[in-house]
């Protein structure tokens, strides 16, 4: 997973959120703001890279849904960027649109295949 495209399109979505963390802070937007979406925009790669190093599946799926809940969380802050007007460009959005996307994904496949490895239950004998 290392290599992987969830991992790419994380990392190269937090470059991203950080140029535009610098653009926004030249152009005099609000400092609340700026740093909430950077620490969540920058976070969902940081937890993708722990949940490579996940003990277990269901430690690995619980590391994947905080990263979904901070893309969640860094799509909120673009949605308020773009309609306050401190910032115009709809790319960024669809960039994490596609990263939340390749998650929601990651995180149905990794708990499909871990109910499939559970053993099936056993009537109970009479």
């Amino acid at each position: 997973m290392a290599d992987s495209p969830l991992t790419q399109k994380s990392k190269e979505f937090a470059l991203e959120v950080i140029r535009v963390c610098k653009t926004l802070r030249a152009s005099k937007c609000e400092g609340a703001l700026i740093g909430q979406f950077l620490r969540s925009g920058t976070s969902i790669g940081a937890n993708i890279r722990e949940a490579i190093y996940a003990h277990s599946t269901p430690d690995f799926i619980s590391k994947l849904q905080i990263a979904l809940k901070e893309c969640s969380e860094s799509e909120y802050w673009i949605e308020l960027l773009l309609e306050s007007g401190y910032y115009s460009d709809t790319a960024l959005l669809e960039q994490c649109v596609e990263v939340k996307r390749i998650l929601i994904s990651s995180i149905n496949t990794a708990k499909a295949r871990l109910e499939q490895s559970k053993p099936a239950a056993k009537e109970p004998s009479l």
